[in-house]
């Protein structure tokens, strides 16, 4: 069958084969249908091959040479799964908030290192934020540039504590990251930091 012409369609719930315009053969079950844009989306087992996971894939039926119907829906599809509207809004204003303080910390001239301790500090504690170049975590610990240990400053105690851990931890990273990078690269010498 080739691709639908005017008043055709394919009813959700019905599998298709399509052969694209690359070689590829693709086979699943009709998700959705727009007729007037010719998008057809198919729910197609995961190539993760795990069984409880789909892949969902849009195919441009202007690039599809054949489609075939394997199995027609006739009966109406059942109604589609409600969504969480406050939790998607609450997701979207995170990520908003996130993307705006990554701009922030940019227009400031922060610097790349700062950026990613930043990143590191909010992925476990979200009550982080700038002011101006100084990272500040749970309005108890300023961390200021060029953000060592001993630029974290607070209230002696339990969160002043965790923060330079992360701090530590997260140099830590950074160095390995280094001699890994350097040790990679042909005519390199790593100097051990260690005396052995």
């Amino acid at each position: 069958m080739a691709a639908p012409g005017p008043g055709e369609y394919f009813s959700v719930g019905s599998h298709v084969s399509c052969l694209t315009c690359l070689g590829q053969r693709l086979q699943g079950e009709v998700v959705a249908f727009d007729y007037p844009s010719k998008m057809l989306t198919l729910k197609c087992p995961s190539s993760s091959g795990k069984p409880n996971l789909s892949d969902v894939i849009l195919v441009n039926l202007a690039y599809v040479s054949d489609v075939d119907v394997i199995n027609d829906r006739t009966e109406t599809p059942p109604p589609l799964a409600s969504l969480n509207i406050s939790k998607l809004a609450n997701r979207a204003r995170t990520e908003k908030e996130d993307k705006l303080s990554q701009a922030y910390a940019i227009s400031a001239g922060v610097s790349v290192e700062g950026q990613q301790l930043f990143q590191t500090i909010h992925k476990t504690i979200k009550d982080c934020k700038w002011q101006e170049k100084n990272i500040i975590v749970m309005d108890d610990v300023v961390i200021s540039p060029p953000y060592q240990v001993e630029n974290c400053k607070g209230k002696e105690g339990s969160a002043l504590s965790h923060i330079r851990k992360i701090v530590i931890i997260f140099k830590l990273s950074l160095k390995m990251q280094y001699i890994s990078n350097v040790s990679r690269t042909p005519d390199s010498k790593v100097i051990p930091l260690v005396d052995a």
